[in-house]
């Protein structure tokens, strides 16, 4: 291949030969191409000589004559040829000084090659001039002169203009001048002309030669260069080095890589044998076929692909290929070859076997890894009789993240919760990362119950701790789906399945929490994909429906506004809670719809309300981070003509579980439109008080949790929300009890300065005629019971109780948790303390507040826990799913 290389550049530089026209005026033209004018350079430095030869010849000439003729005179002043010779010497010096100063003047070849025919025509014409005169003169000494000046003066024009055809032509015209003027016979000028023209074909076949060869060599130097060039683009892009030994294997050319390598410069490692830096590779197809990198050098074979080692500790690994090289007699010179470094391309083989079978984020197994992690712990149980548990964990809130602070953030909180993930769950199992924010932990060996509820509870503690991510606070959670699977009779396919329905109920469930499989979930998880389902249609089909319920304030009683709460009738299924269907819209991604719809149909009714009756419309964390959401809000209310300051937006605190630039954005945005925003369900979240230090909201909504039942002396809530006003009035805040039911509440609230009200006390949530009418009354009336009666066990209990010293059969009704109707002929009197035995509860302790004839009723001591009078009912799943049938086995054993 090289060599048919070669040939052909040889072959396109013997293309190129010169013509005879071209040889002979190569000098006198301007160069056309770049390889011409180094060919023209080439040639002008043979002419560098021809003004100091002339000069020389000229001045011995002279100084001949004038030793040969000492007494010679003239008659006329243009016969002495003191002119002639001095005028020849000054031409000789200017030319010689032209040559001399070309470069700094930056003369072009043929400039100084026309130069110099001009200046061999004009001293040649001179020393014809010169010989002429001397030739004249009288005396035979004088007489000789004329033929040596003519000889000198041919013989050095012939040596001088030899090297250029231009110059020779020049030269055979001026000898046949001085010839005719200066020789007796004409033969001699006939002589003269026939070596001057032999003497201009010998220079027009000497420089077409030249130009050929010249040629040649610029061919072949532009294809070494570009070898050259390839070579070090190769050597300096790291992909490979090119190395060669001599006949002797001491290595003779490295590249700078192969020496990088050694740490050392390249000359260094000249003189070296070869196979004293390597060794072949252990592992490699080479030597499993006996032919070691020392055979192939020592047998001079050619060899491909041997992988090596450097004779150093460096983890380093190269693919040598070599060929032996011989001369033209067949003797051998050495190797020579190239190598690749293959440590790269092995650490990337490895890493692309790690990702097959790790998460690149986290480094924890990946969902491949599980699955066979899985699989080996179900081999395993059904060897050792040993079940084996699986928690599928998702993190609850975790887009929020990822939507409001970034992917990267996201990405950094993933790592922190596998670190903690891999910190809880310790020896006990292996955790792994399916992806997204979905992990998998296998427990092989673990069927305790009370562990594993441990593990899942300490996971959710752990996960759910705040983290501090490039300034950030985030707070996440997780909820935990549990599966057991017994030895030899679970496979992964249905224990991955049973997980997962468990996660979701757990997630269902509130969030934050685990739950068990059980049986039921297949049914329960085919009913939410169908109601699913619906729900996406129920817009369209014009199930959902928006209702209103009234906030009044607390002074006067007036209509402050209206909560809008979106409602779901399904045709078969009947009312739908919004506590089921919300959760499952948020899920399904239909929250944003929904959400937009409810504020759409919200605003267009509040349209038709006072302009003093404000609407308050939920929205939902998602629909908050959502960028857009400002624009919506702002053209919804432009679309239907209210005033934004009419328009309140109620957000809870899970806009605040990733905090950053985005959620305080959204919060100056929403300002600079002018709607009002609401605080929802204050009290029930993380960190309250630091959401209410930098959010601009203009209302507190005290969670119904804290109102109901806050006149009661038995709880601390009339506290909470003394303390929740006295917060919201010193922030400028208006604050709104939810949920107040009963006349002492709504007392109660008005005593602690609470500025408005929402409950049934004031009214349901109704339709829109229902909200339209109020909204133009002037006040509202609070109706309902006075005070919140305790829920009350109707069914009948028997009971024992000793009075008088007599053990007395009683039956109990109206069991509440403070207290019951009991009915017993013995008289009672008020103020005694008895111990009643339920029958099938377990005794309790009370004190006698009223006594009739047959009934009296007793307060219990301490609250009674209404769920011990629930029937005990044994669930078959709880045998084969929290205590597996072999665990009895092995402890009967």
């Amino acid at each position: 291949m090289r060599r048919s290389r070669f040939v052909s550049s040889v072959q396109t530089a013997e293309a190129a030969k010169p013509s005879l026209w071209e040889a002979l005026w190569f000098d006198l033209r301007s160069p056309e191409t770049s390889d011409d004018v180094a060919l023209s350079e080439w040639r002008i430095g043979g002419l560098d000589h021809v003004a100091f030869l002339l000069g020389v010849t000229h001045l011995l000439v002279a100084i001949t004559s004038a030793v040969l003729s000492p007494s010679l005179s003239y008659a006329q002043s243009l016969d002495n040829p003191l002119i002639p010779s001095v005028l020849v010497v000054v031409l000789d010096v200017m030319a010689a000084s032209a040559l001399l100063t070309r470069d700094r003047f930056n003369l072009a070849p043929h400039t100084i090659v026309r130069c110099l025919c001009l200046y061999i025509a004009l001293v040649g014409l001179a020393w014809t001039w010169f010989g002429h005169a001397v030739a004249d003169d009288r005396y035979v000494t004088a007489i000789a002169a004329g033929p040596i000046a003519l000889c000198a003066g041919i013989a050095m024009g012939a040596i001088v203009s030899i090297n250029s055809p231009p110059l020779a032509v020049v030269n055979a015209i001026v000898s046949a001048i001085a010839a005719i003027m200066l020789a007796s016979s004409p033969l001699v000028p006939i002589g003269v002309e026939i070596i001057a023209l032999v003497l201009v074909c010998y220079s027009v076949a000497n420089a077409s030669g030249f130009i050929a060869t010249g040629r040649k060599r610029l061919s072949l130097e532009a294809h070494a260069r570009k070898a050259q060039h390839f070579v070090d683009e190769f050597e300096n892009s790291g992909r490979g080095w090119f190395w060669e030994t001599d006949s002797l294997g001491t290595l003779s050319y490295v590249s700078r890589q192969l020496a990088d390598d050694f740490q050392c410069e390249p000359e260094e490692l000249l003189g070296r044998k070869f196979t004293d830096l390597l060794s072949v590779d252990k592992g490699t197809d080479a030597l499993e076929e006996g032919k070691t990198l020392g055979f192939h050098l020592s047998a001079r074979f050619p060899f491909s692909d041997v992988v090596v080692r450097p004779a150093s500790d460096e983890d380093v690994h190269w693919s040598l290929s070599g060929n032996p090289v011989f001369d033209e007699r067949g003797r051998f010179l050495g190797f020579r070859g190239i190598g690749t470094d293959l440590t790269e391309q092995r650490k990337s083989e490895r890493e692309i076997t790690r990702l097959a079978r790790f998460d690149s984020l986290t480094g924890l197994p990946n969902r491949a890894m599980m699955r066979q992690t899985l699989e080996e712990a179900l081999r395993n149980a059904a060897h050792r009789q040993k079940g084996c548990a699986m928690f599928l964990i998702d993190l609850d809130r975790f887009k929020n993240v990822n939507d409001t602070l970034g992917h990267p953030i996201g990405d950094a909180l993933l790592r922190q919760v596998s670190e903690r993930l891999k910190s809880v769950m310790g020896n006990h199992g292996q955790v792994g990362r399916l992806g997204g924010d979905e992990f998998q932990a296998v427990l092989p060996g673990t069927v305790d119950i009370g562990l594993l509820e441990s593990l899942a509870r300490t996971l959710i503690e752990q996960v759910s701790r705040p983290y501090m991510i490039e300034g950030h606070k985030v707070t996440i959670g997780a909820s935990v789906g549990v599966a057991i699977g017994d030895p030899g009779r679970a496979c992964a396919d249905a224990l991955v399945r049973n997980a997962d329905l468990a996660l979701y109920a757990a997630k269902a469930a509130g969030r934050g929490k685990h739950c068990f499989y059980e049986s039921s979930m297949h049914s329960e998880a085919a009913e939410r994909q169908l109601l699913e389902n619906d729900l996406r249609q129920a817009i369209e089909r014009g199930e959902l429906s928006v209702h209103y319920q009234p906030i009044v304030r607390t002074a006067g009683e007036e209509i402050s506004g209206f909560e809008a709460l979106v409602r779901w009738q399904h045709p078969t299924r009947g009312a739908i809670s919004p506590a089921k269907f919300i959760p499952l819209a948020e899920e399904a991604g239909l929250i944003g719809s929904i959400g937009e719809w409810v504020l759409t149909t919200a605003l267009q009714e509040a349209a038709h309300w006072p302009d003093h009756v404000r609407i308050a419309v939920n929205l939902s964390p998602l629909q908050f981070n959502d960028p857009g959401v400002t624009q919506m809000v702002s053209r919804h209310l432009t679309e239907t003509g209210v005033r934004a300051e009419r328009l309140e937006l109620e957000i809870t605190e899970g806009v605040f579980l990733a905090e950053g630039d985005t959620t305080d954005e959204t919060f100056a945005k929403l300002k600079q439109i002018g709607v009002r925003l609401s605080l929802d369900d204050f009290g029930t979240g993380y960190s309250s008080l630091g959401y209410l230090k930098k959010a601009p909201f203009d209302k507190i909504k005290i969670d119904q949790s804290f109102v109901r039942g806050a006149s009661s002396s038995t709880n601390r809530n009339a506290a909470i929300i003394r303390a929740i006003v006295t917060l919201a009035e010193t922030l400028g805040m208006d604050t709104c009890a939810e949920g107040v039911e009963t006349h002492d509440d709504l007392q109660l609230i008005r005593e602690l300065g609470v500025s408005m009200v929402q409950g049934y006390i004031f009214g349901r949530p109704s339709e829109s005629e229902t909200a339209r009418s109020l909204a133009n009354t002037v006040t509202v009336e609070a109706d309902g019971y006075q005070c919140i009666r305790e829920p009350r066990q109707r069914l009948m209990r028997r009971a024992v109780a000793i009075i008088d010293g007599d053990r007395t059969d009683l039956k109990l009704r109206n069991i509440s948790s403070m207290g019951a109707l009991a009915e017993c002929d013995t008289p009672v009197m008020p103020g005694a303390e008895l111990t009643i035995d339920i029958v099938g509860v377990g005794p309790v302790r009370g004190v006698v507040r009223w006594a009739h004839t047959g009934q009296f009723g007793v307060q219990f001591g301490e609250r009674f826990d209404l769920g011990r009078l629930a029937p005990k009912k044994r669930n078959t799943n709880d045998v084969t799913m929290l205590r597996p049938w072999y665990v009895d086995q092995r402890e009967a054993g």
